[in-house]
């Protein structure tokens, strides 16, 4: 009859084994998470707070409601005024990307029609952000992340 007896060195190499897994998979998503990290919002947050409140309150006095949509081969963006009316804009620019990472960001050229800026582009179902800049024509920047949800 054969036996197994449990050694010291059976415990070592299971022990061993198992951190060696968990510390090698911490390592690889560590790893993933600093590669695919988009970069910071701005350079200095300390200078980007120092306006913050006055830039704030100049977006909020346009009254401006922003929206996004994604349809077959088009994303539109929907920049209304206080009262619903379209709002035509000034010097708009936009990127459109995943929160994650910065693989698949682009900057399509939108171009206003039927009330709207609409740019030819066809999106992966996922979260996607808009980041957009435009001016209004008393010269007031508007600036916004607006959350695309594609299905």
């Amino acid at each position: 009859m054969n036996t197994f007896e449990l050694r010291g060195w059976h415990v070592l190499t299971l022990f061993i084994g198992a951190f060696g897994i968990i510390i090698g998979v911490n390592l690889v998503l560590a790893f993933s998470a600093v590669r695919t990290f988009p970069g910071l919002e701005v350079r200095n947050s300390y200078v980007a707070s120092q306006s913050f409140d006055q830039r704030r309150a100049s977006q909020e006095a346009l009254g401006w409601q922003v929206r996004a949509e994604a349809t077959a081969g088009e994303v539109v963006l929907f920049i209304q005024d206080a009262e619903g009316a379209p709002v035509d804009v000034r010097n708009l620019d936009a990127s459109i990307g995943r929160a994650t990472h910065v693989k698949e960001d682009i900057s399509p050229v939108f171009t206003f029609s039927e009330g709207a800026f609409r740019a030819p582009l066809t999106l992966r179902p996922g979260n996607w952000n808009i980041r957009m800049t435009a001016s209004a024509p008393d010269g007031t920047v508007f600036t916004q992340r607006v959350i695309l949800d594609v299905h």
